[in-house]
């Protein structure tokens, strides 16, 4: 295979870039095709590649810091584990984006470069001073898999100049979904739920607001069996308990002043058993789905609010798998009292933002653009972020 770092590099102007991102579910990988040669950029394709029962298994396994002993190995310790689910997030990498083309019929000699997010396992950005953040999915491999130039590892250089690391999403939502004068909100409900604010002619802001999905997934797969709460029937047919509520609002995440970030690490079951100790244990099981339905929806209202309050008629774009929740969209549209709209009103589904916007750092990367944002990440300015591994 040459070893040519230009083999990628199309003839014709192409502004192809495909982004790969797995989010806080653990559950598929999203991959996107967009052409940044228009204003706003366009989405080409997009593919779903499941991750498969192994790699799901690793992956949670090591954003918990749980031992695995996977069942084609012997006993291996996390080191090891986080290796062997390294290649392997590569390997399913590099399967998806050959998928992607072959849907869309564009040749990867087209293609720019894949943002490649990886896979978090673990983000610690206010951690006892020694703030770091991990992404899985070897970079190095999915180039040499695919013949594509890869942009990873975006998050590092951020926290290296005193940021955050995430969200990242809130620059590339501002050249997705540009503002008209009203500006707008765009919100990503994935398992934690993050908020860009984009107004007219000013930097951008944004933060994470809390658990989006992560609680009532996990809730709902302990009581259900399955994955998720489809369309949130489950949470529509019980009764919201305010006393239980009221005491996960009061963990003080919510109330903090951005910058602010957050993931699993903090929002689990664990911290859900705590936090509701005796009052949970009371509680019909549908109940506290329907209360963590309204604490998603109440940590985001409440801290989108002196934006919405300034600005009431300014429209608020959902994106992420909480967009298909229609018990979760619908207490939005009745908290929030403004125009609450899928992505896919402006031409970009909502499993496909993500992925769009590593789509739009790689294209910074390689452009030599900044693609942070210090105004959402406190970052000490604005950095390039990530590295370009060749194809």
């Amino acid at each position: 295979m040459t070893t040519d770092p230009n083999r990628n590099r199309s003839d014709d102007g192409s502004e192809l870039f495909i982004g790969a991102m797995t989010g806080t579910s653990i559950d598929a990988l999203d991959l996107c095709l967009c052409d940044f040669s228009a204003t706003p950029p366009r989405l080409i394709a997009h593919h779903q590649e499941p991750l498969g029962a192994t790699l799901t298994a690793q992956l949670t396994q090591l954003a918990r810091g749980e031992r695995q002993e996977p069942s084609e190995s012997p006993a291996v310790d996390a080191i090891d584990l986080f290796g062997m689910a390294d290649r392997r997030l590569a390997e399913t990498t590099a399967t998806g984006v050959a998928r992607l083309l072959d849907q869309a019929g564009v040749a990867a000699t087209s293609v720019r470069a894949i943002g490649s997010h990886g896979q978090t396992v673990r983000h610690r950005p206010d951690w006892r001073d020694q703030a770091f953040t991990l992404q899985l999915g070897d970079p190095s491999r999915i180039a040499e898999l695919t013949g594509i130039t890869v942009a990873a590892d975006f998050r590092r250089r951020d926290m290296a100049a005193g940021g955050q690391g995430a969200p990242l999403a809130p620059p590339a939502h501002a050249a997705l979904f540009p503002p008209g004068p009203e500006g707008r909100v765009v919100v990503n409900l994935g398992g934690i739920a993050n908020a860009s604010i984009l107004l007219p002619d000013q930097a951008p802001l944004g933060f994470d607001t809390g658990p989006a999905n992560t609680l009532m997934d996990a809730w709902h797969a302990l009581h259900r069996g399955s994955p998720f709460d489809h369309n949130g029937r489950w949470a529509a047919s019980g009764q919201v308990d305010e006393t239980l509520l009221e005491t996960l609002l009061a963990d003080p995440f919510f109330a903090a002043a951005a910058p602010k970030s957050t993931g699993p690490e903090h929002f689990h079951l664990d911290w859900l058993g705590a936090r509701g100790g005796e009052r949970l244990a009371a509680l019909p099981a549908g109940d506290v789905q329907a209360t963590l339905l309204e604490l998603t929806v109440e940590s985001l209202a409440e801290a989108i609010a002196p934006w919405l309050g300034e600005r009431p008629s300014m429209p608020v774009t959902l994106c992420g798998g909480g967009a298909y929740n229609q018990q979760l969209v619908a207490r939005l549209r009745e908290r929030l009292g403004t125009t609450v709209e899928s992505s896919a009103a402006l031409g970009i589904a909502p499993e496909c933002v993500e992925g769009a916007a590593f789509a739009w750092l790689a294209r910074q990367l390689l452009a030599g653009q900044p693609g942070n944002a210090p105004s959402v990440t406190g970052a000490d300015g604005p950095r390039i972020l990530g590295g370009i591994y060749p194809a």
